[in-house]
């Protein structure tokens, strides 16, 4: 798939989203157990709207056509289900790509979840989101009401330049996360900012406090470290997006 850097996200959603969604099927490459959140039951999918310089998943999100195998919302459901029964887990997430690239991705992703809570309601899932799709099409922010449902938004950068940096989609969409979450929290979903800090100072995450209070967002931001594989440091540097802390 050509790419030109910096990229229309919004317009990039909608072409991965034709490539890895099959009606209501989706590829994914891989389904396992992970520590995270205490141990959460994972579906790792294909294809995102943005391409993030530090990505573990670079390769399968640039060209997805060449990965996994597509699954139902069902079969994704059944091997969450079997594994968290395996494994005495409660916690569940789909992660590696952006599970919302429009409405045919968002309706497979909603499937899911409520089969999962259909088989026991005291189970939680995490939805975790770049944010781009849920800030530009707020009209999905209501289908997420639902009991047990938290949302992630992973936030990509403190302001414009290092947003268009680190993503390589167009600066002008740096703000849709934020009115995400925002307009999440307004419908009192569970939804929280995390940042990958090993690419800012402690000032410059202060600086993104800072617009996340004007922006009118409870909650402190979830700090993430880089997970420093060297294929992924070797991408940073053709990006030249640089480290300013030690990973």
């Amino acid at each position: 798939m050509e790419l030109k850097f910096p990229f229309d996200p919004i317009r990039r959603a909608s072409e991965i989203e034709k490539t890895v969604m099959k009606v209501n099927s989706r590829l994914y490459y891989r389904f396992r157990p992970a520590p995270y959140y205490g141990g959460i039951a994972t579906a790792d999918a294909i294809g995102c709207s943005f391409l993030c310089a530090y990505c573990w998943n670079y390769n399968r999100n640039l060209n997805p056509e060449q990965f996994g195998k597509f699954y139902s919302p069902e079969a994704v459901a059944s091997k969450l289900l079997r594994m968290a029964e395996k494994k005495s887990i409660n916690l569940f997430r789909i992660t590696g790509a952006e599970p919302i690239l429009g409405e045919v991705s968002f309706k497979h992703i909603i499937k899911v979840i409520k089969m999962i809570f259909k088989k026991n309601v005291g189970f939680k899932f995490v939805i975790e989101t770049n944010g781009l799709m849920l800030g530009y099409r707020r009209d999905l922010i209501k289908y997420l009401k639902i009991p047990n449902l938290w949302i992630r938004v992973a936030i990509k950068g403190i302001d414009k330049n290092s947003f268009e940096l680190i993503t390589g989609a167009k600066k002008d969409f740096f703000l849709y996360p934020l009115k995400a979450i925002k307009e999440l929290q307004k419908e009192h979903i569970k939804a929280w900012p995390a940042v990958m800090i090993d690419f800012f100072k402690d000032s410059e995450i202060e600086s993104l406090r800072d617009i996340l209070r004007k922006e009118g967002i409870k909650g402190d931001i979830e700090l993430e470290k880089l997970e420093s594989y060297p294929f992924v440091l070797d991408n940073m540097k053709k990006r030249k997006v640089a480290l300013k802390r030690y990973c």
